[in-house]
Parts: structure tokens; sequence; C-alpha cells
């Protein structure tokens, strides 16, 4: 968004016109009026310490500046204005609890105090008491009409809470007291599109551009509103309009030639997007709009039109292909998104990703061989990236040639030997291989990479705990792992596994059950609930997590061991549960 534009709902757009979101000092007279700062004769007094908060202030010692205001206070504690200026010192800190309660003292004080009543209406803001922020705003310019931020903020939240009539009102009050101010007209505009008042809509935002025409989003609000009145003649004429101030304005630009195109006017509709085209091998700006105006509004179908009309001229811009595959993957054209990406050179910034994404699909759709052919010729065209083999070791794993994918982690450890990521797959692959010791061994590798490794930190404690070995150390680990991923149902699942091998079977079912919950009910879990319950002497509930896990794991094709489970199952139907 360019400097000067209006944000039409956050408070960076309410503020953008004023004085800013940052908390500040107030400019108060402190030395007249009722509330006036005292003075005597010696220097201990609250006028000294005043004077000296504001140096610290200036200088960025807000807890000296702090200890400076209470003293003040202290020696004159009748002062609303040092009162004021502490909580303003408070909220600055993020002390809000000590701000509020300084503000209410206030208004209890002095109901209508304009200063305390916005201080505490931002911290209700902050807080999403919203409620009770729109009272305090609306006290504000009750009292004081010629708080112009205050409107914004006030009007900020009603469309917030989509209160198009109690916003409506605010701005027009805006304007009724300040005539010039803009963005009251342009927030009139958008509330009557909302409320599909599009004539009063027309009206305000042509007001907005009457007061201030280099504003950019006014003239887009207009073409969104000529375009629901199916006014197409309307619509090219605000893009010219716009594009005769901004000529080179890459939104516009993009705008009018998706007009074009709907119109049915391919040459004029290309010649646009060639110029585009060839400007975005030299112009970031170019894709920047493309991405905030049509990639991330989803708005790909307009943006396939613009893509495929640049890399016409462009047909090497490896940045635009990048983009063009999300946006045929997000429209499902899978083939295409797969064609844009492998047209990404491997010396451009997205070649990493787009190969990993093109690899990874094969191996969705079970082309594990696609998958595996495909990184190796990555892995030849950039032979000094890590993660290739990464992905090369992971397909080998899914595929089940684990001395394969061995091979490829330790070719990967050779490029990058403190890689975390790589010895964690180790790991992984020599469990699978049953080398519990090398397992282990690679997971503490990752721990020494990095201690707040919360998937190897789980998966040591999990093993320690199938193993029946290092209880304590496995609950600390897991416990820790809990720190970081707190709602991670499969690390609640073996802090209950630890609990269970150490015989604290109803603290073990605590956290089994919310392990499911938190996993929609994995079969492994369950199976585990099942065991709890066994030891708990509750063999109904075991045969009902046993059966229903048992379902689960005939349901899923990758589920080739079920015999232990069955057993389970078999053994308690024979006795007759």
């Amino acid at each position: 968004m360019k400097p000067g534009i209006i944000a039409a709902t956050s408070c960076v757009g309410a503020f953008l016109f004023f004085s800013g979101c940052s908390t500040g000092v107030y400019p108060f007279n402190r030395m007249s009026g009722p509330d006036a700062i005292s003075t005597s004769s010696n220097g201990d007094n609250s006028y000294y310490y005043y004077a000296e908060a504001q140096l610290e202030w200036k200088k960025g010692n807000l807890d000296k500046a702090t200890d400076f205001l209470e003293n003040a206070i202290h020696s004159d504690p009748k002062s609303l204005y040092l009162k004021k200026d502490l909580a303003m010192l408070y909220l600055q800190q993020k002390n809000e609890d000590q701000a509020l309660e300084l503000t209410t003292s206030i208004l209890k004080e002095k109901p209508n105090d304009v200063d305390a009543l916005i201080i505490s209406g931002r911290i209700f803001q902050s807080r999403k008491q919203n409620d009770d922020a729109c009272k305090a705003y609306e006290k504000v310019i009750n009292a004081d009409p010629s708080q112009q931020n205050v409107y914004l903020m006030l009007g900020e939240l009603y469309m917030e809470a989509h209160k198009w009539p109690e916003a409506l009102q605010v701005y027009i009050r805006l304007t009724d007291k300040f005539p010039e101010s803009y963005p009251g007209y342009f927030y009139q505009g958008k509330i009557y599109l909302e409320q599909g008042r599009l004539d009063l809509a027309e009206s305000a935002f042509k007001k907005t551009l009457d007061i201030e025409p280099n504003l950019e989003e006014p003239w887009f609000e207009l073409v969104r509103l000529y375009e629901r009145l199916h006014r197409p003649e309307q619509v090219e004429k605000i893009y010219r309009e716009f594009l005769k101030k901004v000529p080179d304005d890459p939104r516009g630009l993009m705008g009018l030639g998706v007009y074009y195109s709907q119109q049915g006017h391919k040459n004029k509709a290309q010649a646009i997007f060639s110029s585009l085209g060839k400007r975005a091998l030299a112009d970031q700006s170019i894709i920047k709009n493309l991405l905030q105006y049509y990639v991330e509004p989803k708005r790909f179908q307009e943006a396939v039109v613009i893509l495929e009309g640049m890399l016409s001229v462009a047909p090497d811009n490896s940045d635009m292909h990048y983009i063009a595959g999300i946006v045929y993957e997000g429209l499902k054209d899978r083939d295409k998104a797969m064609a844009h990406f492998k047209k990404i050179a491997p010396s451009a910034k997205y070649y990493d990703s787009a190969v990993a994404q093109i690899s990874f699909w094969y191996q969705e759709k079970g082309n594990l061989q696609e998958a595996i052919a495909y990184i190796q010729k990555a892995i030849q065209q950039t032979p000094d990236n890590p993660d290739f083999r990464l992905y090369l070791a992971t397909f080998y794993e899914d595929s089940g040639e684990l001395d394969k994918a061995v091979e490829a982690i330790q070719s990967g450890l050779k490029l990058d030997s403190e890689n975390d990521q790589l010895y964690f797959r180790l790991g992984v692959i020599y469990d699978k291989m049953g080398r519990k010791t090398d397992s282990i061994e690679a997971m503490k590798t990752v721990l020494k990479l990095d201690p707040e490794n919360a998937g190897a930190l789980n998966y040591l404690g999990y093993t320690y705990a199938d193993l029946g070995e290092h209880l304590d150390e496995a609950e600390k680990m897991i416990l820790k792992a809990l720190q970081y991923k707190p709602d991670d149902g499969y690390i609640t699942d073996s802090l209950g596994w630890v609990y269970f091998k150490k015989g604290m079977y109803r603290k073990a079912i605590e956290y089994l059950e919310k392990a499911e919950k938190l996993t929609s009910g994995d079969p492994t879990i369950m199976e585990h609930i099942g065991d709890t319950y066994v030891k708990l002497d509750q063999p109904q509930k075991a045969l009902d997590y046993y059966r229903r896990a048992l379902l689960k794991k005939q349901q899923d094709p990758k589920e080739k061991e079920t015999t232990e489970l069955q057993t389970k199952v078999h053994d308690l139907e024979k006795k007759g549960y």
C-alpha cells in the first residue's frame, strides 16, 4: 500500500491521517488550571519530580520516569495531570492494569475527563473489550467534539462489529464537524457500499477524491461499485482517469487489463500484460501487486489471465512461473501447476520449494519412483542442497528401502554436519530398522544441536518409555516437549505412556484420553487406553477401545500389522466381555 493510501478497517488506517497509533506524552498545561502541579520553595516538590520524569521519559528510561512520577503524585496526590501522565507511562510499558486503575480513579472524580477516557478506551480496545471502548470513545466525542482521532477509532470498532448504522453516524458526525475529513467520507462510502446504497456510496467516494484526489483506494472502490452496477463504461473511465494520475501503477494496469480481457478486447489486454511482463524482470512491485490484489484474495481466475499474458513475453521469469503454479493449484488444476513449477530455474529463489512440491505430489499419488527420480535429478542440478537429500531419504523410507534412506541422509550430513532435521530423520529410520541404540544416539545429537526440539524430546522420551528405561528422564523430556507444543496429542500420549510404564495407571488414563480427543481417535492411542483399562481392571472399557482401534487400523491401507491387537480383542472376548 502506498504512503497516504487509506487502509479501510485497521488501526493503522484510523491513525494514518493524524498522530499515529503510538503512545506519547499528552501536552497538558502543568502550571495552570484547577489540577495544576504544585510548586514550593524547596527542591523536593511535585514539579521537580515531574520535570525529572519528563527528562527520563524522553531518554527512554521508563522505569526511572515511573519512579519520579510516582513520587510527584505522592507529593501532590490531587493532581489529575500527573495521574494521567503516569497512566500513559504505564500504558507505554504495557502495564495495563495499573493504567486502568489510575484512569478509573480519575473518572470517578471527573467522569468526562477526555484524556482519561481516551486512555481507558485504548486499554479496553487492546483487550478486545470493544463495547467498553466504544462507550469511552462516545463519551469523548460528546464531551469534546474536536477529538478527530477518536471518531475514527470509534467508527473502526463499530465497523469491525458490523454495526453499520452506528459506524455511519460516527463518520457523518465527523464530516459535519470537519468537512474536509476525507477518511470520514471514505468510510461512509464503504458502509453505504456494504448496505447496498450504491448512489450514496458513489457520492461519498467522489467527495473523498474531491478533497484528496491522490488517494488510491477510493478509485478502486468506485471500480467495485460500477462493476456491481454493471456499468462497464464507467469502470473503464475510472481506470483511465486513475492511470492519468499514476500512469505506471501496476494495480491500475492489471485491473484495466483484466477489464479489457473480460470485455473481449484481447489485443488491448495483451498490450498491457506485455508491458507488465517486461517490467516485472526488474520491478518487484509488479509481483507484489499481483500477490496482494489477486493471489492472496484468491481471485485466481483473474490472476491466471494476468500471469499468462505476462509470461507470453517473459517465459523465463521463474517468479511468475512459481506464482502461476500456486494459482493453478488454487484452481485445482495440478497438471498446469506442475508444468509451471517445472519451468523454474535451479538458480531461482523458489526452486527448492517447487522441487519439494512436485516431488511430494508424486508421493501423494503413490508414484514414489517418480518422486525419487525427480529428486535425484534436482540433486544433480544443485548438488550442494542437503534438503533434497532429506526428501530423497523420506521417499526411500516410504518405499521401504531403508538402507538407501540411510545413505541419502549420510550424504546430506556430509554437506551439513549440523543439520538437526537430517539427524532426526536418521533416528526415525534407524528405529524402523530396529536399530534402537543408533536411533537414540541420533535423537541425542538432535538435542545437542537444538535442545528445544519438541519432536526429538518426544521421540526420545517415548522410546525410553516403550523400552521401560530411564522413565524419570523420559518424563522430563516429554514435559519439556509439551511446554513448546501444549496441545499436541501425540506428545500428550507419550506422557500418558510414561505414566503407564511407571504403573501410575489413573494418571496415565487422564493424559491418554486427552490425547485421543486431541488426535480425533488415533488407533495407537486408543490401544494404549485399552491397555491402561486392563490394568485398571475395567475389561469392558478396554475391549471397547481395542475394537475401535482395530477397526481404524483395518480401514487404513498403510496399517499392515494388526495381529497383536486382534489377539487382545480375542482374549477379552474369550473371557466373555
